[in-house]
């Protein structure tokens, strides 16, 4: 009985090895000048690289502007990428996998474009 429990823990053992994810690239750098760059590969496909840099340095508006990118290979065997900008304006992504918005009708944005065109006053003492 202890022989059998024996093999069905190397069993378990050979079966977690073969899981193990390795890491077969790996950078990391962090400049004074608020800079960085950070990359990493793994032996399952998964690709991750990012840069930023701080833009308007000593001011108000100081922030950090990140571009990157990351790849992986789903279950299914498929393999996605996806690339994006990280500012002041969020977290832009693009990728062909992404959703879209399907298109905006003709007659609303003809309406749209018409409201747009013809602001209403707002009545006295009223602000938006």
């Amino acid at each position: 009985m202890k022989s059998v429990f024996v093999a069905l823990a190397f069993l378990a053992i050979a079966a977690a090895v073969e899981d193990v994810v390795q890491i077969l690239r790996q950078e990391a750098d962090v400049g004074f000048d608020g800079t960085y760059k950070h990359a990493f590969e793994t032996s399952d496909g998964i690709v991750v690289e990012e840069h930023g840099v701080l833009k308007n340095a000593g001011s108000e508006n100081a922030a950090v502007e990140a571009t990157g990118s990351y790849e992986f290979t789903a279950p299914d065997g498929i393999k996605y990428a996806l690339h994006y900008v990280a500012d002041e304006n969020g977290f832009q992504p693009q990728a062909d996998f992404l959703p879209t918005p399907p298109p905006i009708p003709a007659a609303i944005q003809r309406a749209l474009d018409y409201i747009a065109s013809h602001p209403q006053p707002l009545p006295q003492g009223k602000v938006l």
